[in-house]
């Protein structure tokens, strides 16, 4: 048939291919002949008969141009080969930021939905109040109207009533009954001639309604915000002086700049920098950013000791560009020495005049002064736990402090991302923590406290809240999201209020427990009433707050309302004096410890702020000293952060 019938060029392709099929080194331009050469040149295979278009060509045996074609290839495979644990780590870690987004989404939307609730149910209680007051006022109001109209009705129905009786009565005959009953009638009339009515009315009918509802529905409009950024580490940057070097216990400062995944400026605040400068065995500087709110921050660092540092900024925990920098911290004389005096540029060092200190690091000098046999206070290191690593009992960072009145010590690891519990006398119990930005996540614990619920409080400094987990580590809540900015310190005082010190926004935030604001006071500055970087907080006796005031080196006392009762210190080294004043306690007879960072000592004051001794640390020197508070034996506990451990140290009260 038709369908089976093939033309004869098709026939006669169908039977050369059946006929002679190509070997596997046929040469595709000739049929039949066998190509055994590679031109280099052009890349392709050669039979004899190709040889003569290619004559001035490199020429190979084929074999051997096969050879190394799969050597190529092979070299190729091996580097993408290598390529793919980057690429399963990359795939990891953006998972893993995915899925913070969602379930911060997630924290957001419960936040939201929380928060609306709480509005609705405050609006219905202001509702329920409005129409009670109104009801009450109202009846007050009605009470008197009524009592008033029930007696001019009263009025009114006896009048017309013996009007009727005499109209009835004069017109009938004289007798002696009828006089009788007239003069009845005329001394009805004569009470009713006299009876006071209440003619005006002693009331009035105003009832009116003031409700500004423009402001809040403005306010409503207005009323919350999705805050992001597009900056992304590897396209940001940092510049300044502090990038490279700095002088000993002088500020020295950073610039960063955010940029977006194409190199864009950035031009909005709030994106999450950590910053720190730490030897090869840690991190000892913490610092304060700055967020300039512009898409720039700066970071402000004092680093207490000469030597090489490394200086790692962070863009959501990611390294930015040229992290971690080399950092060389020299003494002022060094530092002017290297400028010279080329330009008479201001120094900020310490003039040649002053006493020079010797190789050893401050706490050795300052932390060991020669005590007065007449002073009170006698301590000594009892024993320390902790070195540098992230197995239960080490420590990266620590900072806050907390102790409990059942005998436990509580450490917030900070860049471990969890708490560790001992005993009073060094025993490990337990740790908990996961890494994370979801809720019952930590990110950076930076301070710890207890509640008398036995509640376990913690300041996430990059989450932005306070996490509130059970005695045993499983989360129950957390407060301040949406108004804190950077918490650090946190205490409790004696109504269970929860003590916020907000470093970066420089205020302290008074909580409920359920996390109701009760109040704040603060701002950044050097007022009296401001702060610059606030670190921690302690309650005295009389439910006062103080609070240790790291860049205006001082510690200040106020009341819960805010009002400033006390501030002493002022930047030094002498009795009395702070570099940066970290951790703060108070005893039981109102004494106030405090632990000094830069001056690597903790001192000790009465509760006016008078200065009364320094706590010995000569046995084993403290660097960078932390969170501090006293355990429920009555010893100190200070979190050495700069050594990767806690010590604690005899307290005689």
């Amino acid at each position: 048939m038709e369908a089976h019938q093939h033309s004869p060029d098709s026939s006669s392709e169908e039977c050369t291919v059946l006929e002679a099929p190509p070997g596997k080194n046929a040469c595709p331009q000739h049929a039949g002949n066998v190509a055994d050469l590679y031109c280099s040149a052009c890349e392709c295979a050669l039979c004899d008969d190709c040889v003569s278009d290619h004559d001035k060509h490199p020429k190979v045996a084929l074999s051997q141009a096969l050879e190394l074609h799969r050597s190529s290839l092979q070299e190729r495979l091996g580097i993408i080969q290598n390529r793919l644990p980057q690429i399963l780590d990359a795939l990891s870690f953006i998972k893993e930021i995915l899925q913070q987004l969602t379930n911060q989404r997630a924290s957001i939307e419960e936040d939201i939905q929380s928060s609306f609730e709480d509005l609705h149910k405050q609006l219905d209680v202001r509702k329920s109040v409005l129409l009670m007051e109104l009801e009450v006022t109202y009846g007050l109001k009605q009470k008197v109207l009524q009592a008033q109209v029930d007696s001019l009705v009263r009025g009114e129905g006896d009048i017309t009533a013996i009007c009727t009786q005499m109209e009835e009565a004069l017109p009938r005959e004289a007798s002696v009954a009828i006089l009788q009953e007239e003069q009845e009638l005329g001394e009805r009339l004569a009470g009713l001639a006299g009876l006071g009515l209440p003619s005006q009315p002693q009331e009035n009918d105003q009832l009116d309604l003031v409700l500004e509802t423009d402001g809040l529905r403005k306010s409503i409009h207005n009323l919350g915000t999705i805050v992001t950024t597009s900056a992304v580490a590897s396209q940001s940057e940092a510049m300044g002086t502090g990038l490279e070097q700095c002088i000993v216990g002088n500020p020295a400062s950073v610039t960063i700049v955010t940029r977006d995944k194409s190199g864009g400026a950035c031009k909005s605040g709030n994106a999450i920098i950590s910053a720190e400068v730490f030897t090869p065995d840690g991190s000892i500087v913490d610092g304060e950013i700055v967020d300039h709110k512009n898409g720039t921050y700066e970071f402000l660092y004092i680093v207490p000791k000469e030597g090489n540092f490394s200086l790692a900024l962070r863009l959501y925990d990611q390294h930015i560009k040229g992290s971690p920098f080399k950092l060389t911290v020299t003494r002022a004389l060094e530092a002017e020495a290297e400028v010279g005096s080329s330009d008479g540029a201001k120094r900020r060092g310490k003039s040649p005049g002053q006493k020079k200190k010797g190789s050893k690091r401050a706490s050795s000098a300052l932390g060991t002064p020669r005590r007065k046999t007449q002073n009170p206070i006698e301590d000594d290191l009892i024993f320390r736990i902790g070195t540098k690593g992230r197995n239960k009992g080490e420590f990266t960072n620590l900072q806050g402090v907390a102790a409990s009145s059942n005998g436990r010590i509580l450490i917030a690891d900070s860049n471990n991302q969890c708490v560790q519990i001992f005993s009073n006398e060094g025993e490990f119990k337990s740790r908990f923590g996961v890494r994370g930005r979801s809720p019952g996540q930590l990110q950076r614990p930076t301070g710890v406290a207890v509640h008398p619920t036995g509640d376990i409080i913690i300041a996430d400094y990059d989450n932005k809240w306070v996490s509130i987990f059970s005695g045993e580590g499983k989360f129950k809540a957390k407060l301040g999201s949406g108004r804190l900015m950077g918490p650090k310190g946190v205490s409790v005082d004696h109504n269970g209020h929860v003590i916020v010190v907000d470093n970066k926004a420089c205020t302290v935030f008074i909580f409920q427990l359920t996390g109701k604001l009760i109040s704040k006071f603060g701002s950044r500055g050097n007022g009296d009433k401001q702060f610059a970087g606030p670190h921690f907080a302690a309650v005295n006796k009389n439910n006062e707050i103080i609070v240790t005031d790291f860049h205006n080196h001082s510690v200040k006392v106020f009341t819960p309302d805010g009002d400033l009762v006390l501030k002493f210190g002022s930047n030094g080294e002498g009795n009395g004096q702070f570099n940066a004043p970290t951790g703060v306690a108070v005893d039981v007879n109102g004494n106030i410890i405090v632990a000094d960072w830069g001056n690597s000592r903790i001192q000790v004051f009465d509760g006016s702020g008078s200065f009364l001794s320094y706590i010995n640390t000569s046995a084993d020197p403290l660097y960078g000293p932390q969170g501090l508070a006293l355990t429920s034996d009555g010893h100190v506990v200070v979190a050495d952060s700069g050594n990767h451990c806690f010590k604690v140290y005899r307290y005689l009260q």
